[in-house]
C-alpha cells in the first residue's frame, strides 16, 4: 500500500501543474457518469414483454412504481388518441431529453480529458527544448525531468478518458433502450384504448375485383372510419 501511494504521490509531482486540473476533471466526470448511470438504468422496464406491458396498460396498479405514474399520466382524462400522443410527447421532451443533455456534457468530459494531457505534454516539451537551449551542467536534468512531465501527462489523461468514454457508451446505449421502452408502451397503449374513442379507428379494406383494371399508382384499398 505504501508502495502505491509512493507512486501516486511520484506521479503526480512529475506531472506538473495540469495533474491538479485533471484530477478536478476527472471527480466531476465520474461524479456525473455514476449519476447518470443510475438515472438511465431501467432494465427491469426495457426488457419487459409485449404481454407485461398490456397488463400495465389495462391495470395500472399492478404495474412497478417506477413506470406505475408514467401509465397513469399517459392514460388519465385522455379523450382522443392525439391526446395519448401528446402525453407521450411531454414524457420524451421531459425525460428523454434531458438524458440526451447529460450524455452530451459527459462526452464532453471525455473529450476534455486527453486534452489535459497533450497541455501537460506540450508544456513538458516546451520545458525539454528550453533545457536544451539553456545547457550547461543541469540540463540534463531539466531534459529529464520535461520529458517525464509530457509522457506523464499524456499517460494520466488518457487513463482518466478511457473508463469515462466506457461508461458514456453504456449510458447511451440504456438511453436508447428505454426511448424503444417509450414507443412500444405507446403502441401498446392507442392499440388498448383505440376502440374506445369512436371516429379515430382507422382500417383497411380491400376493394371488390372488378373486370376494369385498376388505375396505375393507386392502391387497390381505401381507408374507412368507424
Amino acid at each position: 500500500m505504501k508502495e502505491i501511494l509512493q507512486t501516486m504521490w511520484h506521479t503526480w509531482t512529475t506531472g506538473g501543474w495540469v495533474m491538479g486540473a485533471m484530477v478536478a476533471l476527472s471527480l466531476v466526470m465520474y461524479v456525473n457518469a455514476a449519476h447518470l448511470l443510475m438515472t438511465a438504468y431501467r432494465r427491469g422496464l426495457t426488457k419487459a414483454t409485449d404481454d407485461i406491458l398490456r397488463n400495465w396498460v389495462a391495470q395500472p396498479a399492478s404495474a412497478p412504481a417506477s413506470v406505475r405514474e408514467l401509465v397513469r399520466y399517459t392514460q388519465d382524462e385522455v379523450h382522443s388518441v392525439k391526446d395519448i400522443e401528446g402525453r407521450f410527447r411531454e414524457v420524451e421532451a421531459t425525460q428523454v431529453s434531458d438524458l440526451d443533455r447529460r450524455v452530451a456534457f459527459l462526452n464532453v468530459l471525455v473529450i476534455s480529458a486527453p486534452l489535459f494531457g497533450l497541455l501537460g505534454t506540450v508544456l513538458g516539451m516546451l520545458l525539454t527544448f528550453k533545457a536544451i537551449g539553456i545547457g550547461g551542467s543541469s540540463a540534463s536534468e531539466i531534459i529529464a525531468k520535461g520529458i517525464s512531465e509530457a509522457l506523464v501527462a499524456t499517460q494520466t489523461g488518457m487513463m482518466i478518458a478511457i473508463p469515462g468514454l466506457v461508461m458514456a457508451n453504456i449510458a447511451k446505449r440504456w438511453r436508447n433502450e428505454y426511448v424503444a421502452f417509450l414507443a412500444r408502451l405507446e403502441s401498446i397503449t392507442l392499440r388498448h384504448f383505440r376502440p374506445e374513442f369512436h371516429g379515430m379507428t382507422r382500417f383497411f379494406v380491400r376493394k371488390k375485383e372488378t373486370g376494369a383494371a385498376p388505375s396505375p399508382g393507386r392502391k387497390n384499398s381505401e381507408a374507412v372510419f368507424a
